[in-house]
């Protein structure tokens, strides 16, 4: 059993977070560097863009592992890597091919592993929600972001629902833009993957619902 923490002992921890800065920081504010982050959406609406945009953000900070579950090293792939420039991140980004996820276990119990996983998608790994939380306890010291797809306008399958009500970031892509619905907001609580998709799906709606 672990000791009890007072109010004054929890609110002199200093947590590690992403120091976001411009377009990142207004979607999503400076989240923590540890945890679970969840992303969702429709075929078509620029999920895998906004991933890609996203690993190359979070490239700037740390070193980043991708397992490409579903595409694997496809040529698909490489043309998103070309895309989106990602060769000017160097060795801070790995692709793993189709790892499973008990490879992926051996991999990050290695010492100087990668502290940042992305895993596209969830539904691929065909893990329990009970399989999820033993990942998540596991490894409580890294980042975790899963790739959803969805159903509607929310996560395909019941245990992607219930790891996107855990996650402490939560991100809805639709219509070229990601949506903050995590415990992280900015100032707009959205992030504009590419300008004129956005402007021609959502039109004079500014909002954004």
């Amino acid at each position: 059993m672990g000791r009890a923490l007072s109010v004054n002992e929890v609110l002199n921890q200093k947590k590690q977070t992403f120091p976001f800065e411009g377009k990142w920081a207004d979607a999503f504010g400076q989240p923590e560097k540890t945890g679970v982050w969840f992303i969702w959406g429709n075929s078509g609406n620029g999920k895998s863009s906004f991933v890609m945009q996203l690993c190359k953000e979070l490239c700037k900070y740390d070193r980043v592992a991708y397992d490409s579950l579903e595409e694997g090293d496809s040529l698909t792939m490489q043309q998103s890597l070309i895309r989106h420039g990602m060769a000017s991140v160097g060795k801070r980004f790995a692709l793993l091919n189709c790892e499973t996820i008990e490879d992926l276990k051996t991999r990050l119990r290695r010492r100087k592993s990668y502290n940042i996983v992305i895993i596209d998608s969830f539904q691929y790994t065909q893990m329990s929600y009970k399989d999820y939380i033993g990942l998540k306890e596991a490894f409580r010291d890294k980042l975790f972001i899963f790739i959803s797809h969805a159903s509607g306008r929310m996560p395909s399958g019941k245990a992607a629902v219930s790891v996107m009500y855990d996650a402490t970031l939560k991100v809805w892509v639709e219509g070229y833009t990601a949506f903050s619905k995590g415990r992280f907001i900015g100032d707009t609580g959205k992030y504009t993957i590419w300008a004129e998709g956005a402007d021609r799906y959502w039109g004079n709606n500014n909002n954004l619902k």
